[in-house]
């Protein structure tokens, strides 16, 4: 039997403790396969564009891409806590269900996409979707859901 090797790990990270615990896995992957870690944090700007008020938005889409670099330059510290180098951080603008499925696999030859699971309750998931939900079903390559760990007795 032929063991999985992944060279090349996307994982997106919201600041959620769902996507940091899939991070912090993703590099352990990568430590194993000699592989790297491309973190993404996406900003969802149609959001932004379709509120319609210009200088409020674009206030509030600065926010959020100063929020994305603080939560990318945590995980870039994270894994030198953690002695790993090869790590990327892509801050990006976009539906993160296509930049995590489509636009970044592409660029950056991905073979597993990593995940936290949904923190959205059943109603949430039902409304809006769960962006994990979505790459479980559309990714080009593999895909590994991260589960919440369980609590030490």
């Amino acid at each position: 039997m032929l063991a999985q090797t992944y060279k090349n790990i996307l994982v997106g990270v919201d600041g959620s403790d769902q996507g940091n615990l899939a991070y912090h896995q993703a590099i352990e992957v990568a430590k194993r396969n000699n592989g790297r870690v491309i973190v993404t944090h996406v900003i969802e700007n149609k959001v932004y564009t379709m509120m319609g008020y210009s200088s409020l938005n674009d206030s509030l889409l600065d926010q959020e891409t100063e929020s994305g670099k603080e939560i990318l330059a945590d995980c870039k510290e994270y894994a030198k806590s953690v002695s790993f180098d090869q790590v990327e951080t892509v801050l990006t603008y976009g539906l993160a269900k296509e930049v995590m499925c489509q636009d970044l696999p592409k660029k950056y030859d991905i073979d597993l996409i990593m995940v936290g699971q949904s923190g959205l309750n059943a109603v949430e998931r039902l409304m809006i979707g769960s962006v994990s939900s979505y790459i479980i079903r559309h990714a080009p390559c593999d895909v590994l859901t991260v589960h919440p760990e369980k609590t030490k007795k």
